[in-house]
């Protein structure tokens, strides 16, 4: 008989204890694995079978963003076999630069959201796919509002998809148009000019503005130019030439339209009743919220942030020169050269984009224009739109709505436009000066 002295004994229970507490650990990942496997069979994805794919994009206020995050969430609980990673990469204006750094390196995203300004550049490197047949197999193509075909096609075949619609005009602050004596929404540029000025106030009478009557964006950006091009439109002024299907077809130098949208912003800012944004961010909203401004430019992807807010606020038209006008806005889906696998899977979550469901779930949330004409007759969208009346201004103004060229080269006339927009802005050039400055950069360009 062998006997064990206590250090032994010890010994014993320890290596006793270290083997079931292997052997449970063992059992418990053999269960983990088991219950994993049955799950992954339930499911009916097999390992390894998991599409994933990235979506870039530039989704703003950030409270937008986390609404489109709840919605990719909910793509990707339903779908188990693709796999979405949603990423914010900046305004648009940041964008590019990663974008062209991806094209270049063979490292796109499978998906971009982007406005379609953006058509002509990418299709002209040779970075997308046509959508055409895709969308002709789709059900949810007959629900596009047609309208939007415009922004998809470029030289015969359908590039994107659209996202979301939107149109701009202009918010207001009715408690601040009461208090200055304002009864009524001004129509035309000299209502609004005068507005503007009434608008203007030194509340505690320090000899100091502390409202101002209109917020302006001020910088070179595509923000500004998207802005500022439905004044031109307005004043029955035209960015190209005809039917123009490229950059060489644009017209700046005595375009009395853009000449006089110049002018009326000029007058804005000199009658000291505007205030003008931080550079690159004419899109803020802040000033109107706090009550710095009165007015400003903006679109409806703001009515989800506002109603959060405990401000009051309305919406009116884009005052008209010589007859209405809005740009269109919004963003499409391009789809990039990748595997077949993953064209296949970013094409069925543009799908559940483009449904009814995901579009009024949108619009609800955040405040966006759907795309899908069933989504525009749903009931709770039509609640909505009662609850919310600013929502039917921007529905009604969509008909005069303008779209912007999708053919190669159109960031560079963005880029000139918006150099004469901020030279006038800020006084360092008369309207017809800088136009011709833009012209003669785009003719060396283009020409």
């Amino acid at each position: 008989m062998r006997f064990l002295s206590p250090l032994g004994t010890a010994k014993v229970k320890k290596s006793r204890l270290q083997y079931n507490l292997c052997r449970f650990l063992l059992l418990l990942l053999v269960g983990i694995l088991t219950v994993t496997g049955c799950q992954a069979l339930r499911s009916g994805v097999e390992a390894g079978k998991v599409t994933h794919i990235t979506f870039w994009h530039g989704v703003n206020p950030p409270p937008n963003r986390d609404v489109l995050q709840k919605l990719v969430d909910k793509f990707n609980q339903t779908h188990p076999d693709i796999q979405v990673e949603s990423l914010y990469v900046g305004q648009q204006d940041q964008q590019m630069p990663k974008i062209l750094a991806a094209v270049v390196g063979n490292a796109p995203p499978d998906l971009l959201w982007f406005n379609p300004t953006i058509t002509g550049q990418l299709v002209e490197l040779g970075a997308l796919i046509p959508v055409d047949e895709m969308l002709s197999q789709s059900p949810v193509k007959k629900e596009i509002d047609p309208t939007l075909y415009s922004s998809m096609e470029y030289q015969g075949q359908l590039w994107s998809v659209p996202f979301a619609t939107n149109n701009v005009g202009i918010f207001y602050r009715p408690s601040l148009f009461q208090a200055a004596g304002i009864k009524a929404i001004p129509r035309t540029w000299e209502e609004f000019r005068q507005v503007a000025k009434k608008l203007t106030r030194d509340i505690n009478g320090d000899g100091q503005i502390d409202q101002y009557g209109m917020f302006l964006p001020l910088g070179k950006g595509e923000f500004t130019v998207f802005t500022w091009l439905p004044f031109m439109w307005s004043s029955g002024g035209e960015l190209v030439n005809g039917d123009a299907q490229n950059a060489a077809g644009v017209m700046l130098r005595d375009n009395q339209g853009a000449i006089a949208a110049l002018q009326f912003w000029r007058n804005l800012v000199q009658d000291g009743s505007t205030m003008l944004s931080g550079p690159e961010r004419g899109y803020e909203t802040d000033p109107l919220i706090s009550g710095q401004v009165a007015m400003q430019i903006n679109g409806p992807w703001n009515l989800g942030q506002l109603q959060t807010t405990n401000v009051d606020f309305g919406v009116f038209p884009l005052p008209a020169n010589q007859s209405p006008a809005t740009s269109i806005g919004g963003e499409n889906l391009f789809f990039f050269k990748t595997t077949p696998t993953r064209q296949q899977a970013a094409f069925k979550f543009a799908e559940y984009t483009m449904s009814e469901e995901f579009q009024t779930e949108l619009a609800l949330a955040a405040g966006y224009l759907p795309i899908n004409l069933k989504s525009r007759t749903n009931t709770k969208f039509q609640e909505f739109v009662q609850r919310l009346p600013q929502v039917k201004i921007f529905l009604e103004q969509a008909q005069y709505g303008r779209s912007r060229p999708i053919f190669p080269g159109y960031n560079r006339i963005s880029d000139s436009l918006g150099r004469a927009v901020e030279a006038v802005m800020l006084g360092k050039s008369s309207p017809e000066a800088a136009l011709q400055a833009s012209q003669q950069r785009l003719d060396l360009i283009f020409k």
